[in-house]
C-alpha cells in the first residue's frame, strides 16, 4: 500500500467567487476529461487504474491551498483525499464521496466513443456520465469553489474520490474505512444515485439506503456422457436451463414498505393503479402498466434473483457433467441471511438434489434517518432550485459506497439534481448501459445544488 500526500500553496485567495455558471463549465469539462481516461474495472485487480483520474482530479485541484493525500492499497488503485478544513472543531463535517472507476462496454452496442467524451447538443456523451463521473466532477468543483472563497466553512468539508466501487469497493472505500478511517470520517455523507424527477410534481429522489447483496454460485450436477447420444442422459446444461428458467419466473414475497408508499405517493398514479401499488397480491400483475419504471418497482419491493455468468462444458463432443450458474441476489431491509437459502431451495424446487448452493455473502441493507439536518438542507435546496418539486426519500436497489458509512453510524444519502426532462426508467436504463450520457443541465443544476447544499450545512 501506498500513500502519499502533496500540499499546493492556494493562488486565488480573495478573488470574486466564481460564478454558477463558471462552476458548472468546470465541471462539465472535468467530466470529459474523467470519461478520457477510461478507468474500466473489470473486476480484476490491475485494471481500473483509477490513478490517472485521481491525478486528473489532483491537477484540477491544484492552487486551491489543499492537502491531497494519495492512497493506493494495489498498484494503479488509487483514491484522491482531501479536506477543507472548519473553523469550528465541534460543528459537524460532510463528507463528497465519489467513485472513479467505470464498467466495461461494448462498443458495438454505442451510438458514439464511449470514451470520446463528446459534447453534442447539450449532451455529454461516454461511460460514467450517470454513474457517477458527472458527480464526482462536481463533487470536485464546489470543494475548490469552497476552498478558494476566502470564507472558510465552520465544519470540515471530505473529499474522497475513490477506486473500485464497481467492484465491490475492495480496494477503495471498504478499504478505506477499515484501515484509514481517521482520513476519511465524516459525520454526514453524500454520494449517487439521487435526484431523479418523479410523478406529476417533479417530485426528486434522495436515497436513503440501499439493498443488501447476497450473491451465490450455483454447480449443477448431470451425468458426463458422449455427445452422439443425448437420449436418457443428464445433461448439466439442459438441467441448468430449467434452473435459469425458474429463477427467471420465481416471485418471491411482495413487501410493501414505508419508503415504496412514500414512492407511489409521489408518481400520484390514477387510483385503481395505486391501489394495486399497494396491494401485495396485486402489485406483480400492475408492473407491466408502469412501463420502463416497472423494473424500478419491481426491484424495490423484492429480494431479486438474476443469473448474470453460466459456464458449462469443454469439448463439442462430451455432453457436461457440472454448469455453474452466478446469481446476483439484492436483498431488501429486513431479510436474514437464512431467507435467501429459503428462496433459493423454494425456487429450485425438485431440482435442489441436482444443486449445490455455494456461498454465504451476506451484505446487510442499510438505512438512514430522514429527520436530520442536512436532509432538511436538502430539502430546502431541491425545492428552491426545482420550483417547489418535493424531495422522495427511495431506496436503492443497487450498491453505493453509502453503505460503509451507514453501518458505521454515518447518515450517507444519494443526491443529485436532474434536468426535468428525465424519469427513473431512463436514468435507470443508462446505469450500465450503452449510449450512457447526462445533459449539461443536469450538470449545472447538481453543481449548483451541490454548492447550495454545502455551503448551508457547513456554515
Amino acid at each position: 500500500m501506498t500513500t502519499t500526500t502533496t500540499t499546493a500553496t492556494t493562488t486565488t485567495a480573495g478573488r470574486t467567487p466564481t460564478t454558477e455558471e463558471e462552476l458548472a463549465g468546470q465541471t462539465v469539462e472535468l467530466l470529459q476529461a474523467l470519461i478520457r481516461n477510461a478507468c474500466v474495472n473489470d473486476g480484476t485487480v490491475g485494471s481500473g487504474q483509477e490513478v490517472r483520474n485521481a491525478e486528473t482530479i489532483a491537477d484540477f485541484l491544484d492552487g486551491a491551498g489543499l492537502d491531497l493525500e494519495r492512497v493506493e492499497p494495489q498498484p494503479g488503485r488509487t483514491s484522491l483525499v482531501t479536506r477543507v478544513h472548519g473553523t469550528a472543531p465541534d460543528a459537524p463535517s460532510l463528507g463528497l464521496v465519489g467513485h472513479t472507476d467505470v464498467v466495461p462496454v461494448e462498443p458495438d452496442g454505442w451510438s458514439r466513443d464511449p470514451f470520446g467524451a463528446e459534447l453534442v447538443d447539450g449532451w455529454v456523451w461516454g461511460r460514467g456520465a450517470i454513474d457517477m463521473l458527472g458527480l464526482t466532477a462536481a463533487y470536485a468543483v464546489v470543494t475548490r469553489a469552497l476552498a478558494t472563497s476566502g470564507r472558510p466553512p465552520r465544519g470540515d468539508l471530505l473529499l474522497a474520490a475513490v477506486a473500485d466501487e464497481e467492484h465491490g469497493s475492495v480496494w477503495g472505500v471498504d478499504w478505506l474505512t477499515t484501515h484509514r478511517w481517521d482520513l476519511v470520517q465524516a459525520d454526514h455523507v453524500l454520494t449517487e444515485s439521487g435526484g431523479v424527477p418523479v410523478g406529476p410534481l417533479g417530485a426528486r429522489t434522495l436515497a436513503v439506503g440501499e439493498k443488501g447483496g447476497a450473491g451465490r454460485l450455483l454447480r449443477v450436477h448431470g451425468r458426463p456422457g458422449h455427445g452422439s447420444g443425448p437420449w436418457g442422459g443428464r445433461n448439466a446444461i439442459v438441467i441448468a436451463a430449467e434452473v435459469v428458467r425458474r429463477i427467471a419466473a420465481a416471485r418471491g414475497p411482495v413487501v410493501v414498505g414505508d419508503l415504496w408508499r412514500r414512492y407511489v405517493d409521489a408518481l400520484a398514479p390514477e387510483p385503481d393503479l395505486r391501489a394495486a401499488l399497494l396491494d401485495p397480491e396485486r402489485l406483480d400483475d400492475a408492473l407491466p402498466r408502469l412501463g420502463a419504471l416497472g423494473a424500478v418497482a419491481h426491484a424495490t419491493t423484492h429480494t431479486t434473483l438474476a443469473p448474470t455468468v453460466i459456464g458449462a462444458g469443454s469439448k463439442p463432443n462430451v455432453i457436461p457433467g457440472l454448469a455453474e450458474i452466478t446469481l446476483d441476489i439484492r436483498v431488501l431491509p429486513g431479510t436474514r441471511p437464512g431467507d435467501v437459502e429459503a428462496l433459493l431451495t423454494e425456487t429450485l424446487g425438485d431440482l435442489t438434489e441436482h444443486v449445490d448452493i455455494v456461498g454465504d455473502r451476506f451484505g446487510e441493507p442499510s438505512l438512514s434517518p430522514t429527520d436530520t439536518d442536512l436532509y432538511r438542507v436538502i430539502e430546502r435546496t431541491v425545492t428552491a432550485r426545482t420550483g417547489g418539486a418535493p424531495v422522495v426519500p427511495t431506496l436503492g436497489t443497487g450498491g453505493t459506497d453509502g453503505r460503509f458509512y451507514r453501518r458505521r453510524g454515518v447518515p450517507a444519502y444519494g443526491f443529485g439534481l436532474l434536468s426535468a426532462g428525465w424519469d427513473p426508467g431512463t436514468w435507470r436504463g443508462l446505469f450500465h448501459g450503452n449510449d450512457e450520457r447526462v445533459d449539461v443541465a443536469s450538470l449545472e443544476l447538481t453543481t449548483a445544488a451541490l454548492h447550495d447544499v454545502v455551503t448551508t450545512f457547513l456554515r
